[in-house]
């Protein structure tokens, strides 16, 4: 049986997270590109990386209690992105603790925490930063979903797909 091709996505207004089965990338908007033209880049970008053989995108969804700063454009970025998914193709929303604890076993992971998992359970996937590491298991989560999982992972692990908002 074929494997699906999924995208995972962790959206950022700097550099977004992308990956699929066996590989990770990010998506970095020009600099001098700021405001709506910069939320409208990485929604564009996304949408090149969406193909007809795309079976399903999976979306962090917004983390709320961050304090970075820029909430508005963050949450005006997810919106333009998911609306432009929303009908073309199905998508997944994945709540950030659900991510962390898929990866680690732990809802309140830190970032780094991640990143280790993945480099760990992905070994021959080339990840360089947290952005990559989010989307890898986005995207593995939703193969997992599928019934395509591309690692084993515990069963205490793939509990948290329950917490997700699936198509």
């Amino acid at each position: 049986m074929t494997r699906p091709a999924v995208l995972g996505l962790d959206l950022s207004l700097t550099s977004t997270g992308i990956a699929g089965a066996g590989w990770a990338d990010r998506l970095v908007p020009p600099r001098g590109v700021d405001g709506l033209p910069r939320l409208r880049w990485i929604r564009d970008a996304v949408q090149d990386n969406v193909g007809d053989e795309t079976a399903l995108v999976v979306v962090e969804g917004l983390a709320y209690s961050r304090t970075t700063g820029k909430a508005a454009e963050r949450a005006g970025l997810w919106h333009l992105v998911v609306e432009r998914l929303d009908g073309v193709v199905p998508w997944a929303q994945v709540p950030p603790t659900a991510r962390a604890k898929y990866a680690t076993g732990k809802g309140n992971a830190a970032k780094d925490a991640v990143l280790a998992a993945v480099v760990r359970r992905f070994p021959d996937v080339e990840v360089t930063g947290n952005d990559q590491a989010d989307a890898l298991v986005l995207a593995a989560m939703g193969l997992d979903h599928l019934g395509h999982p591309p690692v084993v992972v515990p069963a205490a692990h793939r509990v948290s797909l329950g917490a997700v908002v699936w198509p």
